[in-house]
């Protein structure tokens, strides 16, 4: 694929309509209007999924199938499998396409998705539906991150991308409250009124949302052939690149207690505490939310600091963060009382928020900005299997009464890295140069 540059391989400007457009809106504040409207793409990209996790009660009233534990697993579980299965095609098709339009059609499907869930009257339509989300939703986060990064340069790009996480983990919280909409409304009630926010929402995205690639390509049609063809060789630098398997390791390692914790910690707090899950629900998840926001912006921060200084200043703030995620671990497993349990889960969610806000801005010093969303696609991949995968094995442990043990075995993997990690990642930009 061609790409119109000048004779720095940059890209062109944009537009006269886009220069207008961003000159009203002010060309220095518009990439923190960026971040301002995807944050908001983020909430609700978490919540929308997340609350059906906690409106089964309400649900299975009219949906009997859902009383089965099992049957509920499996709809949870569909969304993740194909969640991670689409994240590698998303980033190619972001690498290609129009990121605005891309993440607009995302949430617009997704929104309507939730909004149909309303209508649902058995198991079977529901789990297309949760097959569709997990489709649709997919799409958002590598045309995101890569967008915002493109925006974003190095003395801003942590930070950015800190304050973007912020509404997934406030997402991820407000979803926790589905039910109680539910339970003061309808659970029917509750689908519509997430959906239609979603849906009237993307309006304002068309409005002021705008694309802006470190490179872009003519307005020459490209054969089916040649864009296969480019999507191979995107996948051939990539996995050709020893520092892209030492990331998508790092990404990975850590998704093992990430998804743990986000699956098994309120049922920890109960069994440790011996409180009922009702308590044990809200306390896990609040004390991780806000400790993940303290991360993320703490570590987005220092992390631009740092690196200005020193071009390991990214890699060394993810490490303190992974550091952190160890004796988090051990207090969560071996803990015995409140203090405990909850420092861990304070220290996890400070930790774990440094080490997530930190993963995109790493990736771009050593991918160009041209294969990033690809990149992250398949980063997407191999945390969300990860993830699957131990909430299953963590499942088979609580059965055979060895679940504590095999939670603090999880920092083995986090050790490992951080080794890779501070031992083969040399980068030598703050941001990788263009592709050709």
């Amino acid at each position: 694929m061609r790409v119109n540059t000048d004779n720095n391989g940059l890209a062109k400007s944009p537009s006269g309509k886009q220069r207008s457009a961003l000159a009203n809106l002010g060309v220095k504040k518009y990439p923190w209007l960026v971040v301002a409207l995807l944050w908001f793409v983020a909430l609700l990209n978490y919540m929308d999924r997340q609350m059906l996790s906690t409106m089964r009660p309400s649900m299975m009233v009219d949906i009997e199938e859902l009383a089965s534990a099992a049957n509920f697993g499996r709809l949870m579980a569909i969304f993740l499998w194909i969640y991670a299965l689409m994240s590698p095609i998303s980033g190619l098709i972001a690498d290609r396409l129009n990121r605005k339009w891309l993440i607009i059609g995302s949430l617009f499907i997704w929104s309507s998705v939730t909004f149909l869930m309303a209508f649902a009257t058995n198991f079977e339509q529901l789990y297309a539906l949760r097959a569709m989300m997990g489709i649709s939703e997919a799409f958002y986060i590598p045309a995101g991150l890569s967008l915002i990064a493109d925006y974003h340069q190095g003395k801003t790009r942590s930070i950015a991308i800190g304050f973007h996480t912020t509404g997934i983990y406030l997402g991820q919280a407000l979803g926790g409250f589905g039910a109680v909409v539910a339970g003061n409304f309808s659970w029917h009630t509750t689908f519509h009124i997430f959906g239609l926010i979603g849906i009237v929402y993307c309006l304002i995205l068309i409005l002021f949302l705008r694309e802006k690639k470190a490179y872009y390509t003519d307005n020459k049609k490209q054969s089916l052939k040649m864009e296969f063809s480019g999507m191979g060789k995107a996948l051939l630098i990539l996995l050709s690149n020893i520092a892209f398997w030492v990331i998508l390791f790092y990404f990975s390692a850590p998704s093992l207690p990430g998804w743990a914790t986000k699956n098994w910690l309120p049922t920890l707090f109960s069994d440790t505490l011996g409180i009922d899950m009702m308590q044990a629900g809200p306390m896990a998840t609040i004390t991780i939310a806000l400790a993940s926001l303290v991360g993320v912006l703490s570590g987005g921060f220092l992390s631009d600091k740092w690196v200005q200084k020193n071009l390991k200043g990214r890699i060394f703030t993810g490490v303190i963060g992974l550091g952190l995620t160890i004796p988090a671990l051990l207090f969560l497993a071996f803990g015995h009382n409140l203090v405990a349990i909850v420092s861990g889960a304070l220290c996890f969610g400070l930790g774990f928020g440094m080490f997530d806000v930190n993963s995109m801005p790493i990736l771009c010093q050593f991918v160009a900005s041209r294969y990033r969303a690809t990149a992250y696609g398949l980063m997407n991949l191999a945390g969300i299997s990860a993830g699957a995968v131990i909430t299953n094995v963590l499942g088979k442990s609580l059965d055979a009464g060895n679940f504590k043990r095999d939670f603090a075995l999880m920092a083995v993997v986090v050790v490992i890295a951080i080794v890779l990690n501070l031992t083969v990642l040399k980068p030598k930009y703050v941001d990788y140069p263009p592709a050709p």
